[in-house]
């Protein structure tokens, strides 16, 4: 640890040297002075800890080099020395923060080495009470500049907070990402057009913060920048995270008061807590992204899956489309006959608008399943929805042998749901049904009022689902039938979970599998 340096400023050279002899001794570095216009050239261009100052001297008194040094040199402890010991002295120096008062000449050199070392410790204590009470207002800017997650935002609110609780009007953010030049992304105050960069830079390479002060020792190599800049004294702290660097910085004019060391500390816990709030940032809206990537892969699984259904639905809808247009073909033929009398001639394309009619609804109610719906949900009819599946259905059921009873009670309340989706949800659990029924069976379907919401079974008479593998039938691309995607279970299982329901395997329920479909009448919950 280096020696605490002092230097002794007394007109007369035999005190300055008798200080210098007594604080060397004591393991201080001391430098003295005897002309007193010396002392701010000296303290432009040195370090000084503590300042032992006579009161009364020729040409310039102690009160105005101390005024100098605080200028220069803001953090330096003070003691004056005065053999006119006086009230009047003594509360100038307390109004001009003097740590200390000796009186001249002292009997022992004891007195001195202990008045020098209270004044360190006085002006350690008044530093160390400027932190706390700086930490409380910095406890509340921290919290808001962590609750923001919009970057543009942030930034803005980086630079009122640099601004407002260091009292400076200027202020700026560089950022950079990879091996790229740091870049500036917000600015207050004067406008540099780029005359910081070159500072900027040294200072995020050489990684090191720094407190550059017009007037002073401190960050020497820099000071003709700033003065070039117009400024007083600047702050500039780089802070390196694992997907970024930056570099902060903050500025006051020549005017203003410089900062101080318990500035440049609380800059220090400022800028890591914004480049933290920035991280912070920045990983939320990655994962927002990822989110809306993971809700467009599940838009599309869904649509997959729908797709994958309308194919195993294709034989019955070919039958339902080729049968109407079939009868219209053999209608327009027949009315075409010129031998035909008006009357049956109507009654033929009677017959073929029905049957037009009827291919446009069929062709509907396919277009409603396979197209993307809105997802807006709504009150919905049970009996209706199963009504439009089942007819959707009917052909490939029969052909099958596939008996399904149906049993949906009047009095069922509503459900609020997707309609596109509960109906994709009920076509997979009964092609599941009919899947594992190649011989033909029975299918039932049943539903009833429970607290909150609607039960709907969905029970086959075919072997049931292996015990081995029940605990895995809703994971994506398990299938427990050759060919099978195994996606129909799990996009039906999401369905449901989005609406705030459950969808089950019900093992002890038999013959065959039964599966459970709970849904809320009041829609998610």
């Amino acid at each position: 640890m280096d020696a605490i340096s002092v230097l002794v400023i007394d007109d007369e050279p035999g005190i300055a040297m008798l200080c210098k002899r007594l604080l060397t001794r004591a393991g201080f570095h001391v430098s003295t002075l005897t002309d007193s216009r010396l002392a701010v050239d000296f303290m432009l261009n040195n370090t000084v800890d503590l300042l032992l100052v006579d009161i009364r001297m020729p040409d310039v008194d102690g009160f105005e080099v101390i005024a100098h040094a605080q200028r220069i040199q803001p953090d330096i402890a003070v003691l004056v020395m005065t053999g006119y010991g006086t009230v009047e002295t003594a509360i100038r120096a307390l109004r001009q923060g003097v740590d200390g008062l000796l009186l001249k000449p002292f009997d022992h050199g004891d007195e001195l080495i202990k008045a020098v070392q209270q004044a360190l410790a006085d002006n350690q204590q008044k530093r160390d009470a400027s932190r706390t009470r700086a930490l409380r207002p910095l406890f509340s800017v921290t919290e808001s500049l962590l609750s923001e997650t919009q970057p543009d935002r942030l930034l803005d609110l980086i630079s009122s907070a640099i601004c407002g609780y260091l009292r400076c009007p200027h202020a700026g953010y560089f950022l950079t990402t990879g091996s790229e030049s740091l870049q500036l992304m917000e600015e207050r105050g004067r406008a540099f057009e780029g005359k910081l960069d070159s500072v900027v830079t040294q200072v995020d390479e050489a990684n090191a913060p720094s407190l550059i002060l017009s007037k002073g020792p401190r960050a020497a190599k820099f000071k003709r920048q700033l003065l070039d800049l117009g400024l007083g004294s600047a702050m500039l702290i780089p802070v390196q995270r694992p997907s970024f660097r930056s570099v902060l910085y903050a500025a006051r004019d020549p005017q203003e008061p410089p900062f101080q060391e318990s500035d440049f500390e609380m800059f220090q816990i400022l800028a890591r807590q914004a480049a933290a709030a920035l991280e912070n940032a920045r990983l939320y809206a990655a994962q927002l992204e990822y989110v809306r990537k993971v809700e467009e892969s599940q838009k599309a699984l869904l649509q997959v899956e729908k797709m994958a259904t309308a194919g195993r639905l294709s034989a019955s809808i070919a039958h339902e489309v080729n049968n109407p247009l079939q009868a219209v073909q053999n209608c327009l033929h027949l009315a075409a006959r010129e031998d035909l009398p008006p009357e049956k001639r109507q009654e033929y394309f009677d017959l073929a608008r029905t049957e037009l009619d009827r291919l446009t609804v069929t062709v509907r109610r396919m277009l409603d399943f396979y197209r993307p719906g809105p997802a807006s949900s709504e009150k919905l009819n049970l009996s209706e929805i199963f009504d439009h599946v089942l007819h959707l259905m009917a052909k490939q059921l029969s052909e099958r042998s596939v008996v399904v009873d149906f049993e949906i009670p009047d009095s069922l309340p509503p459900i609020q749901a997707v309609g596109s989706q509960v109906q994709q949800v009920f076509i997979n659990l009964i092609l599941n049904a009919a899947d594992v029924l190649p011989e033909g069976g029975h299918l039932w379907i049943s539903a009833r009022a429970v607290r909150g919401g609607v039960e709907i079974l969905f029970q086959d008479s075919g072997p049931g689902v292996p015990s081995e593998k029940q605990a895995n039938i809703f994971e994506p691309f398990f299938s427990t039938k050759d060919g099978g995607t195994g996606l129909g279970l799990t996009v039906s299982y999401n369905i449901i979970t989005a609406h705030g329901g459950t969808l089950e395997l019900l093992p002890d329920r038999g013959p065959g599998a039964c599966f459970r479909v709970f849904l809320p009448t009041g829609g998610k919950r």
